[in-house]
C-alpha cells in the first residue's frame, strides 16, 4: 500500500504557522516506525511538481521534466491511443486574469463550468486547432480535453499545478516548437471575448473563459505497461486546492482528518509488517517512507527520538 500526500508542505509562511500547532499524531508514529529513502530534490520552478513526478515514478514513466506522458495514458485507458500520433497533451479552459505587471490563472477547475458549456466551445474552437494538427477529444471531465499530435512529441510543459495564482510568464511553453501553440492561444482569446457561452456566465456573475492551458504532454514509451492496480498508489488530493488557495485553516482541518481516517490503515499494516510506503510532497521536493527491516534497538531509537513534523518537513 502506498499513500502519496501532494501539498503536505509548501513554502509559504501561512503553512508554517498552520503545521506548529497541528497535532498529527498518527503521521507521527507512522515515520517513527518507517524508514526514510532518498529523497526526490527540486526546486519550486521545475514543471513538473514533486507529487505529479513521485506519481510518474510509481506508474514507471521516468520521464524529463514536464513530459510525464499523463494525457497519453489518459488517452489508452480511455481507448482513444489506436491511430494517429502517439503524443498527446490536455487542454485545460482556463481564466488569465491581468493584474499589474504580471498575467495570472484563476483557480481552476472553472467554477459551474457545465458538461454543455464545454461541449459548445469544443465544437467552436476544434476548428483552429485541426488547422495545426491537432485533433481534440472530450476527456469526461468539463472544461478539460484530449488533444493528439506530433507537435507534443518532445515538448515540455507546466502543470497547471505550477501555475494557479502564479505569473504565467515563468511557466510558458517556448521555443521554436511551442509557436503554434502561442499563436492558438492568441486565436483563441479572441475567439473567446465574445462568445455566447461566456455572455451566458457573465449574467450569472461567473468567471469567463478566456485563454486554455496545455499540460501532461508527451508519448507513452514503446511497449509500455502500467502497473498492476494493486500496485498503483493512491493520491490523497485533499490538501492540494486548499494549499493552491492559501486557505491554511482549511489545510490544517484537512491534515487532521487524513492523519484520523486514511493513516491509521497505513499504520496498522505496517505494525502486521505489511509492505507500505508513504510519500509526502511539498512544492520543491518529495520524501518516501517504506517499511524496512531494521534492529530493534534502531525501532525503538524511532519511537523515542522521533522529530518534530516540522523538521521532517521543511526541505520539502
Amino acid at each position: 500500500m502506498h499513500l502519496i500526500i501532494p501539498y503536505a508542505a509548501s513554502l509559504s509562511q501561512g503553512y508554517a504557522d498552520a503545521l506548529a500547532a497541528l497535532p498529527l499524531p498518527h503521521l507521527q508514529k507512522l515515520l517513527a516506525r518507517l524508514t526514510p529513502q532518498p529523497p526526490d530534490n527540486g526546486d519550486e520552478f521545475s514543471l513538473s511538481p514533486p507529487h505529479e513526478r513521485a506519481l510518474a515514478r510509481a506508474w514507471g514513466l521516468n520521464a524529463a521534466d514536464g513530459q510525464a506522458p499523463w494525457a497519453a495514458l489518459q488517452a489508452r485507458q480511455s481507448g482513444l491511443a489506436a491511430g494517429g500520433s502517439n503524443a498527446w497533451a490536455f487542454i485545460t479552459l482556463c481564466h488569465w486574469k491581468l493584474n499589474t505587471g504580471q498575467v495570472t490563472m484563476s483557480q481552476l477547475p472553472l467554477p459551474a463550468l457545465s458538461d454543455a458549456q464545454s461541449e459548445a466551445l469544443l465544437q467552436d474552437m476544434r476548428p483552429y486547432f485541426e488547422e495545426d494538427g491537432i485533433t481534440l477529444h472530450p476527456d469526461g471531465q468539463p472544461g478539460r480535453w484530449l488533444a493528439q499530435s506530433d507537435l507534443f512529441t518532445g515538448l515540455a510543459s507546466a502543470s497547471t499545478d505550477r501555475v494557479v495564482g502564479r505569473d504565467l510568464a515563468v511557466w510558458m511553453t517556448t521555443g521554436p516548437e511551442a509557436a503554434p501553440l502561442r499563436r492558438l492561444q492568441n486565436e483563441m482569446q479572441m475567439l473567446l471575448y465574445t462568445h455566447p457561452v461566456n455572455d451566458a456566465r457573465e449574467t450569472l456573475n461567473l468567471t469567463p473563459v478566456n485563454s486554455f492551458w496545455l499540460h501532461g504532454s508527451g508519448a507513452l514509451p514503446a511497449g509500455y505497461q502500467p502497473p498492476a492496480e494493486s500496485a498503483r498508489p493512491r493520491v490523497i488530493d485533499r490538501l492540494k486546492p486548499l494549499a493552491l488557495a492559501e486557505d491554511w485553516p482549511a489545510w490544517a482541518q484537512a491534515w487532521k482528518e487524513i492523519d484520523a481516517t486514511q493513516l491509521p490503515e497505513l499504520l496498522a499494516r505496517a505494525s502486521r509488517g505489511e509492505p507500505v510506503q508513504l510519500t509526502l510532497c511539498g512544492e520543491r521536493s518529495s520524501q518516501c517512507w517504506q517499511a524496512q527491516a531494521q534492529p530493534v534497538w534502531q525501532k525503538l531509537k524511532g519511537f523515542f527520538a522521533s522529530q518534530p513534523l516540522s523538521v521532517l518537513l521543511e526541505k520539502l
